[in-house]
């Protein structure tokens, strides 16, 4: 098995070798996810190589046929998203010398990620173990539904909010992300429930892939959560508009599929945890998930 110090290596009948996921451009990585049918956009690998870090691995012509980023998040955890290679070296070792390069760049941080069902067995290779499935669900808003709770209790939020939004974020993901949050806030719109004038629930909108996804979202229950999803379901009425979640079954996954956000695709969220462990303790009470960032950026 290769080191991760290794940077280069002979993949099928040409020489590969890894560079930095800043110095190649942006339209070099939309060609690779276009080649797996991912749907980012250019707008989007600019985002995450600004909130993030990355390795590609490079052709002999310079052409990126892999690539692996991870999101360090405090010292002890990082996210870990965008391992892509393309087709034809998929079962040529590219993912496992790119995860050895990961692994071995985030120093003993616990890892987090969601694996697609071609990835799971890769990352079994190399220890991760399995924590629940994360649901992709999608589609055109074909209805407009009514929020379970008053009206008046929800509000846009304003930049002022934001401290309290970062907080609840951190509540339900057992770690403070403030630079992803306030990078996310500033490109969205997003919706908070309040009580007695303390934000109570949450849900973040922004353009991404085809159309616009919906997350973070945190509330403490299936009425809360969707009481901050239906406002951006009823402004995008006949659009594309996605969320994932890990909620299996309930209120809000009904709600869901009644505005047309099917169930397109699972992942499954998977875990390596160092010594650090302790570092990364998810919140198993309210506030909750209700859908992530990303299936990057968790």
């Amino acid at each position: 098995m290769d080191s991760p110090d290794v940077e280069s290596r002979i993949v099928d009948v040409f020489e590969m070798h890894l560079a930095d996921i800043d110095s190649v451009d942006v339209a070099q990585l939309l060609a690779l996810s276009i080649a797996v049918q991912w749907p980012h956009r250019a707008e989007d690998w600019q985002f995450m190589r600004s909130m993030g870090r990355g390795v590609v691995a490079l052709d002999e012509i310079g052409r990126a046929l892999g690539s692996a980023m991870w999101f360090p998040y405090s010292d002890g955890f990082s996210a870990v998203g965008m391992v892509i290679t393309s087709p034809r070296l998929q079962a040529l070792g590219t993912g496992q010398w790119l995860m050895k390069r990961v692994m071995a760049e985030c120093g003993g941080r616990t890892l987090r990620l969601n694996a697609t069902r071609a990835a799971y067995r890769l990352y079994r290779s190399l220890d991760f173990k399995r924590e629940q499935t994360l649901f992709q669900c999608q589609g055109e808003v074909n209805s407009r539904l009514a929020a379970s709770v008053a009206k008046d209790a929800i509000r846009t939020l304003t930049e002022a909010d934001l401290p309290a939004l970062i907080n609840l974020d951190a509540s339900a993901y057992g770690l403070r992300r403030s630079e992803l949050m306030t990078a996310l806030f500033a490109q969205s719109r997003s919706f908070g429930l309040f009580r007695a004038g303390r934000l109570e629930a949450f849900a973040i909108c922004r353009r991404f892939g085809r159309g616009h996804v919906v997350g973070p979202v945190v509330a403490s229950n299936d009425s809360d959560a969707i009481a901050v999803v239906e406002p951006h379901v009823t402004a995008h009425a006949g659009q594309f508009l996605r969320l994932d979640t890990h909620r299996t079954n309930g209120e809000f996954r009904d709600f869901l599929a009644r505005a047309g956000l099917a169930l397109f695709d699972a992942v499954t969220t998977m875990s390596l945890w160092s010594d650090m462990k302790g570092a990364y303790l998810r919140c198993k009470q309210s506030p909750m998930s209700y859908g992530v960032v990303s299936q990057a950026f968790g």
